[in-house]
């Protein structure tokens, strides 16, 4: 006689083997004349208009990668 169906535990992924993303940092002036506009890349450039702004850019969602 068989024993019905258990539970299969799924092994949780460590932090090591997670798949990690990276962004590729743009400034003002290509959020300025990007096709798709984020919210983010829009508060940025309005940041970077105002006289003496000072930035070093900001992660662009359509750049992410696997890296």
């Amino acid at each position: 006689m068989s024993k019905g169906k258990g539970k299969i535990a799924k092994k949780k992924q460590t932090s090591s083997e997670r798949k990690q993303y990276s962004y590729k940092l743009v400034l003002s002036d290509t959020c300025a004349v990007c096709k798709t506009p984020c919210a983010r890349g829009m508060s940025y450039l309005a940041r970077m208009k105002l006289p003496g702004a000072l930035g070093k850019g900001v992660p662009c969602v359509l750049t992410r990668r696997l890296g």
